[in-house]
């Protein structure tokens, strides 16, 4: 008889914490609208430093008018899920590998780690310079950016699979693709959505580290020309069409976690 008591509280529970994290998400947005405001008042600065937030809703609804931000936010937007979509796959591909073979890791791992030690911005003006002109340095610096914390991932997905159900497989004498698909694809995925979380959010500071060396449209290129002019209200809508990209392809990746690995709350 005390069964659908804890489950009643459950539910219950679960709709409140819904309602809380839709609240407090504006309720946050308010308080650092109010602080930024009461800052730009109480400090006096000029506009061409702190800007109001009323400047920048006007320079956001100026540059939204014109068609500046959205074509840029599209370029932007192009360079980040290109380079994305490359580094994902090509790590995942590499990480699969690396994983089933510890002596091609052996032999690479030195180097994939060694890269990592140089920064991305001492060698994005060298791509520029050697690709094509157009997104092709954008998309390979948003690549790279995303390759190791994807490829790490996949490795430790592929290596934390149960001994056990190997065997089992091989005693139901599954096929290699078999158990890629059926044992190791879901066994692996939950590590590697998170890494490719991480990539969603790095894929946005490649294009723009990209577009700050060499660029002539994107974000990056549109924070440039409002630092040139001192027109600061400009950067600041920049930067904000950054943090919404990145956040809506946080959760996009986020999406895909709850589409593919609902299994998962289900056995829960």
């Amino acid at each position: 008889m005390d069964l659908p008591f804890p489950r009643k509280l459950s539910r219950r529970s679960k709709k409140q914490t819904r309602w809380r994290r839709i609240i407090e998400l504006p309720l946050s947005l308010l308080v650092f609208i109010l602080l930024w405001e009461s800052l730009a008042h109480f400090s006096a600065l000029p506009a061409f430093i702190l800007p109001a937030p009323g400047q920048v809703w006007a320079r956001f609804l100026t540059a939204l008018s014109d068609g500046s931000l959205l074509s840029n936010f599209r370029v932007t937007l192009i360079e980040v899920l290109i380079g994305l979509l490359v580094g994902a796959v090509s790590a995942a591909a590499l990480g699969y590998i690396l994983a089933k073979s510890p002596i091609i890791e052996n032999w690479l791992s030195p180097y994939i780690v060694a890269s990592q030690a140089i920064p991305i911005v001492a060698i994005a003006p060298l791509l520029i310079i050697w690709l094509p002109p157009g997104i092709y340095a954008k998309v390979l610096i948003c690549a790279l950016i995303v390759f190791f914390p994807i490829l790490i991932n996949t490795i430790i997905g592929l290596r934390s699979v149960p001994e056990d159900l190997r065997d089992l497989m091989r005693s139901l004498k599954a096929s290699p693709w078999q158990t890629f698909r059926l044992l190791e694809v879901p066994a692996a995925l939950p590590v590697l959505l998170g890494g490719l979380r991480i990539g969603a959010t790095l894929a946005v500071i490649g294009a723009v580290v990209g577009e700050f060396v060499g660029a002539d449209r994107g974000l990056g290129f549109l924070v440039n020309v409002g630092r040139g002019q001192y027109d600061t209200a400009l950067v600041f809508v920049a930067v904000f069409a950054l943090i919404l990209m990145a956040l809506g392809l946080y959760g996009l990746v986020v999406l895909m976690e709850r589409r593919w690995l609902g299994w998962q709350q289900r056995a829960d």
